[in-house]
């Protein structure tokens, strides 16, 4: 059901993907193979969610000989310098840092977990890069790292970002470890700050396919607060747009880019659309709205339109659309009757 990239194709190297048996990393990892790359995939298939998920994501991938599936730590700088030391076609030409311990809610039960795989691995990763001369690094960061921010649309420009929850303290942590190695050791970082991305191969934990498998159950969903919090919603293939064309941005040495859709969704209208798409009809469960959550998220995607020429081409009614297309051909993979 994946739609291919819309990005241009690329001069072929060698790719470092972390994290890229997941969602968005698989997808990238797609393209990267179809368009003559190699790729080394960094994956620790942390128990967060089913493994076997990542395992089907990557299914295609292990056939190709341009691939390679290293099973490995962040947080073990030793063992991960033996692991990328491996030889495999070319040296390394870009790392795409896409691996964290993800999930707001998560995040408040195990701070420091957080901390740990998310800072101290990209500082390990980044002295990696360091070390063995790989110019150009591209981080995941995400919307969350605005905080409660009042000035909507959110732009790069923004200062004195204060994150309300350990999550996304620890990206913008990475995002600050990334200028450091750009001022003073002469890398070239680009952080992307990615908007709630959804589509085929979405994380279920994720709000819309977690709700989705609910409804199609006949099981209420449950939202959080009084239905007023909004989301700006990106498909998967705008955000591998934006990566792709950050592998080979040399405009500067430390760029920051919002990827997102620049249109909000509220909770509810989601609801109603899911609905729609579903053909099912939600049972709501109100909860109290939970700590740490951003009441609203809003990209002002200018920057990256010019500078990387980010051009958003997927609405969101059609990404669900194929996202539910998507759910329902899995349901039946894994019931082996039709959902």
């Amino acid at each position: 059901m994946s739609e291919p990239s819309t990005a241009p194709q690329q001069t072929a190297g060698h790719a470092l993907v972390t994290g890229g048996a997941g969602f968005i990393g698989s997808h990238l990892v797609d393209g990267l193979l179809r368009d003559g790359w190699n790729v080394t995939c960094v994956d620790n298939f942390d128990p967060f969610y089913d493994a076997t998920i990542k395992h089907d994501n990557i299914a295609a991938h292990l056939r190709q000989p341009a691939y390679r599936l290293l099973q490995a730590d962040l947080r073990d700088a030793a063992a991960l310098e033996q692991a990328l030391d491996q030889p495999f076609g070319s040296p390394y030409s870009v790392i795409v840092h896409l691996a964290a311990k993800a999930g707001v809610r998560n995040s408040l039960l195990d701070p420091l977990g957080y901390q740990m795989s998310n800072v101290i691995g990209t500082q390990n990763l980044l002295t990696y890069a360091h070390k063995h001369g790989i110019r150009q690094f591209v981080f995941a960061s995400s919307s969350s790292v605005y905080g409660d921010c009042p000035r909507l649309p959110w732009s790069e420009d923004d200062t004195g970002l204060l994150p309300i929850n350990p999550y996304a303290s620890s990206k913008l942590a990475g995002e600050q470890l990334g200028y450091v190695y750009a001022r003073t050791f002469g890398l070239r970082f680009v952080g992307l700050r990615f908007f709630t991305v959804f589509g085929e191969r979405q994380r279920p934990d994720l709000a819309i396919h977690k709700f989705s498998r609910l409804m199609l159950a006949g099981r209420p969903i449950p939202l959080f607060g009084d239905g007023s919090a909004e989301r700006d919603y990106t498909y998967w293939s705008e955000i591998v747009d934006g990566i792709r064309a950050s592998m080979t941005y040399a405009g500067s040495d430390y760029e920051i880019f919002n990827l997102g859709n620049n249109r909000t969704v509220g909770l509810l209208e989601l609801v109603r659309k899911l609905e729609q798409v579903l053909k099912v009809p939600a049972q709501i469960d109100w909860q109290p709205w939970q700590p740490g959550e951003m009441r609203r998220t809003w990209a002002d995607i200018g920057k990256a339109g010019r500078l990387l020429g980010y051009r958003p081409r997927t609405d969101f009614d059609t990404g669900l659309r194929r996202f539910a297309a998507w759910l329902r051909e899995r349901l039946r993979q894994e019931s082996g009757t039709a959902a």
